[in-house]
Order: C-alpha cells, then sequence, then structure tokens
C-alpha cells in the first residue's frame, strides 16, 4: 500500500459538482491498493500517518515534533489507485494495483481503521471510484511518501498469464 501525505491547511473533494468532504488543517492522504496488500498493511499505513510528526510544537518550538492526534487535526483520506501505476511506453499501466471490487473493500477496511484508531469524526474520505476533483491548501508544503513492507515482495508473471508467484525477500543488515 503507498501514501502520498500532504500536511494541508485545508482540503476537500468534490464529485459531480458536489463537496463531499472537507476538512481544516490536517493531512491529504492518498492511498494506493496494491494486488497483493493484507489487513497488516492496512494497519501499517494508519499507524505511520497518524503518528508522523509533521507539524509544529507551538510550546517547545521544535518544527517537526507532533503528530496530527497531538494537534487535533484532521484527515482526508482519497483512494488513488494510479499511485501503482507504471508507463509502458507512453501509456500508463495499472496491473499492479488490486481489481477494483477487491481494492474497494480494502480501502473502506482502511477508512474504518484510521477512524477507530484516531477519531470518527476527525477521518473523513473521497468516494471510492469516483472521479474527484481534490482541492487543497498545501502548508508548508510538507509532502511524504510512505510504502508498507509489501513492497519488500517481488512478483512474478509466467507467460502473459494472470498466475502470479510471490517471492518474499528479506534483507539483512
Amino acid at each position: 500500500m503507498k501514501a502520498v501525505v500532504q500536511r494541508v491547511a485545508s482540503a476537500s473533494v468534490e464529485v459531480d459538482g458536489r463537496m463531499v468532504s472537507a476538512i481544516g488543517a490536517g493531512l491529504l492522504v492518498l492511498v494506493g491498493v496494491h494486488e497483493l496488500d493484507t489487513h497488516s498493511d492496512v494497519d501499517y499505513i494508519c499507524r505511520k500517518v497518524l503518528n508522523m510528526r509533521l507539524f509544529p510544537n507551538e510550546q517547545n518550538g521544535k518544527t517537526w515534533d507532533q503528530n496530527v492526534m497531538q494537534k487535533n487535526y484532521e484527515v482526508l483520506l482519497v483512494s488513488q489507485f494510479t499511485l501503482y501505476g507504471i508507463l509502458k511506453g507512453n501509456k500508463p499501466d495499472f496491473h499492479l494495483a488490486m481489481p477494483p471490487d477487491k481494492a474497494k473493500s480494502m480501502y473502506a477496511s482502511l477508512v474504518q481503521t484510521f477512524q477507530t484508531t484516531y477519531k470518527s469524526n476527525a477521518v473523513k474520505d473521497g468516494v471510492f471510484g469516483a472521479m474527484m476533483k481534490v482541492n487543497l491548501v498545501n502548508d508548508g508544503p510538507v509532502t511524504m511518501q510512505l510504502e508498507s513492507p509489501q513492497s519488500s515482495r517481488w512478483v512474478f508473471r509466467c507467460n502473459n498469464t494472470k498466475d502470479a508467484v510471490e517471492v518474499e525477500m528479506t534483507m539483512n543488515g
């Protein structure tokens, strides 16, 4: 699972000209679901995003000292399968993204995990699978990229089939 995390003064999502979600200060999180992601990837992304120290602490003057929960700010989650896009020539290919039918429930699980771990009224989201207009006022700008440990897996496809072999590699050192 990939997340692009942006510190924002405000952010919102529109679908068909209608505002569906909006937050004030906090984090806008664009989320891509990989075809091999599991619920452990959901837990990892939630824990890491909520604990990222991207905000200043006015009490002690430290700039990278507090997380979104300590500041009592909001989080806006937006599904974005294109985070797992690759270019084949000039054409995007999204075969690494989880198929929409499975990704929808994985993304819903992510939203639920954020709402349960933090607080439900501080976590908003877009509309899965919709054409969305995402508006934001970047704060900083501060943008961080995050990928769950599943990125250490390699997928090999054989003879142009949909069959895949998953290989997990561990690095020592």
